[in-house]
C-alpha cells in the first residue's frame, strides 16, 4: 500500500498553510508554521517566488492531494471519474475525496489525523454495514453505517483520539454517535463544509483539463 512516509511538517510549509497533518500538535505552538511560516530548504526564507497561472494551479493540486493525504494516481483517478459524473467537476471532486473511508473515521473523531485513520482502517477495526473493510480508499454512500469492530472499542490509542477530538464538530452530513464508535452517512457532502482549508477547486479542474 503506497503511501508518503516522508516529513510532514515540510507539506505545511511549502503550501504556505496548516493541513493538520500532525493531529493535535497542528493545534499547539511547536507547529511547524507557527515557528517557521516560510518554504522548507536552503533559501526558503530568503526569496519567495511569485505564484501566477500553471504554478497557482499546481499549488492548488498539491495542497488538496496533501491535505488528504494520498498520492497522484489516486487523485488523477479521481478527478476523472468526478468529471464523468453529473454535476459541478469541483464539487464532485471533492465530495468523492470526503466519502473515502479514511476521510469518513477523521470526521467521525475517531483518529487525530488522516495518517492515523488510514492505519485504523487498514488495520482492520473498522466495519461498514456489519462487515471488514480494509480498504482506505473505500467509497461510503448515504445510508451507510461505519462503525469500530467490537474488538477494538477498548483500543487505548482510539479512545485517546476521540478524547482529544471532543472540541471538533462532525459534518451534517454524518450521524455520529461518538460513545458508540459509529455514524450513519445521511447525505451526499455539502461542498461549504467539505475542507478546513481555503481551497480553489476550479484551478485543479483548470490544470487537469489542459
Amino acid at each position: 500500500m503506497a503511501r508518503y512516509s516522508g516529513p510532514v511538517c515540510r507539506l505545511c510549509r511549502r503550501e504556505g498553510i496548516k493541513l493538520f497533518l500532525k493531529g493535535e500538535r497542528c493545534h499547539t505552538e511547536k507547529c511547524a508554521i507557527e515557528k517557521r511560516n516560510f518554504s522548507p530548504g536552503q533559501h526558503g526564507k530568503d526569496k519567495k517566488a511569485k505564484v501566477v497561472g500553471y504554478g497557482l494551479q499546481l499549488r492548488e493540486k498539491q495542497k488538496a492531494r496533501r491535505y488528504y493525504s494520498i498520492l497522484e494516481v489516486q487523485f488523477r483517478n479521481l478527478f476523472e471519474k468526478a468529471a464523468r459524473q453529473k454535476g459541478i467537476t469541483g464539487d464532485n471532486l471533492l465530495a468523492s475525496l470526503e466519502k473515502r473511508l479514511d476521510n469518513v473515521i477523521y470526521r467521525m473523531g475517531l483518529a487525530t489525523s488522516r495518517a492515523q485513520s488510514r492505519q485504523l482502517v487498514g488495520h482492520g477495526h473498522v466495519k461498514v454495514n456489519g462487515r471488514k473493510v480494509n480498504i482506505p480508499s473505500f467509497t461510503v454512500k448515504p445510508g451507510d453505517v461505519v462503525e469500530i469492530r467490537e474488538s477494538s472499542r477498548t483500543n487505548p490509542t482510539l479512545l485517546a483520539a476521540r478524547d482529544a477530538t471532543a472540541h471538533t464538530p462532525s459534518p451534517s452530513w454524518l450521524e455520529v454517535d461518538r460513545e458508540g464508535l459509529k455514524a450513519r452517512v445521511i447525505q451526499q457532502p455539502k461542498r461549504e463544509e467539505l475542507v478546513q482549508i481555503q481551497l480553489n477547486e476550479q484551478l485543479i479542474v483548470e490544470l487537469y483539463s489542459k
